[in-house]
């Protein structure tokens, strides 16, 4: 059986769709995929030996400028690579509008969310199949509900398979390890979810006074800026080199721990299987949290939380960004990284 998923971003919503895949390949025999995926997110799907055929689409590009992805060909070569095969079975795992036409576009019997499961509820009318998952569960298990659903198998109840070879991601990497290292994930896209920098600065000399080195990523210009300001502060700290995803995997990989924020390479830790401390504050771990071995988590004790909002609205939000973070000081989250690491 052959089946084409259409989940094309973001970085966490695809990572939450592999433990569906691992599902079917349990339930289905012979059952194989190919994975339409937004360009930046491709490597993911690829490093899955049940994903015979990645097919890049590059949406968060074109709609900078239509009229040249259109006159430069690109986008009628994504919809040649799009109609060259017949699917037995087409899965929108994203249900958006956008995704259900790319459902329409390719050839093959159409299932995903019902009216009140999708994102956006007009996209069930192209479906052929319609499954409904709760809004009240985590995106993982909205996911393996979804393909259960579609291809007509009972819904597991253990626990999420990623299912990614950790080999593969590895595989060709010559970088010599002078000592162990931990990675904090700092960055994030809201505003409220960000940990304050201090913090960071006194969970990292707490982290280097045991022999860890600690790396951090950036994305942008104002997280490089953070990076290079917590590295003055604390000897022991490198800012990694500006790194595409695929480095990005590889130097989590040989990470001994990973302290994050909630962020789409939070996810990518759960699902390469390396210890992460979380921390949550507005995001709703409940719905979002990091799942899967070695996967920790702490929550803010604040009336307010999770609120699940962009903005804080929080008297004190003049003050600190993410007021809800004062009751995750650095010692607590200290204490419980310490019990990570010994455990290794």
């Amino acid at each position: 059986m052959r089946v084409l998923i259409i989940k094309t971003s973001s970085l966490g919503d695809v990572i939450h769709t592999l433990p569906a895949l691992m599902d079917a390949v349990k339930q289905v025999p012979n059952i194989q995929f190919d994975w339409v995926v937004e360009e930046s997110f491709q490597e993911i799907p690829a490093w899955h030996s049940r994903v015979n055929k990645v097919i890049p689409i590059a949406l968060r590009r074109w709609r900078k400028d239509w009229f040249s992805a259109l006159k430069s060909g690109e986008m009628s070569a994504f919809l040649h690579s799009l109609r060259m095969s017949s699917y037995d079975y087409i899965i929108d795992a994203q249900g958006l509008l956008k995704s259900g036409v790319i459902a329409l576009l390719a050839k093959g019997k159409r299932g995903g969310f019902s009216w009140a499961a999708a994102k956006e509820p007009l996209t069930s009318l192209i479906y052929h199949d319609k499954t409904y998952a709760s809004w009240k569960e985590h995106a993982i298990l909205r996911a393996r509900a979804l393909f259960a659903g579609s291809l007509k198998y009972e819904l597991p109840i253990d626990k999420p398979n990623y299912g990614l070879d950790l080999g593969r991601v590895k595989k060709d990497s010559t970088e010599e390890i002078p000592c162990p290292y931990l990675i904090f994930l700092h960055g994030t896209t809201w505003k409220n979810k960000h940990w304050p920098e201090a913090y960071w600065v006194e969970l990292a000399r707490k982290v280097v006074t045991l022999g860890f080195q600690i790396r951090l990523f950036w994305g942008n210009p104002q997280e490089r800026e953070r990076a290079v300001r917590i590295a003055q502060a604390v000897g022991g700290v490198i800012v990694m080199p500006k790194l595409n995803l695929k480095e990005i995997a590889k130097t989590l990989a040989f990470a001994k721990a990973v302290v994050a924020v909630d962020t789409g390479l939070g996810h990518l830790t759960a699902a390469l299987g390396i210890p992460c401390l979380s921390l949550y504050g507005p995001s709703d771990v409940v719905h979002s949290g990091t799942m899967g071995d070695q996967q920790f988590h702490l929550t803010v004790d604040y009336s307010c939380s999770p609120c699940r909002s962009r903005q804080c609205t929080h008297r004190d939000a003049k003050k600190m960004a993410a007021p809800c973070f004062s009751s995750l000081p650095p010692d607590k989250v200290w204490a419980q990284l310490r019990l990570i690491l010994s455990r290794e």
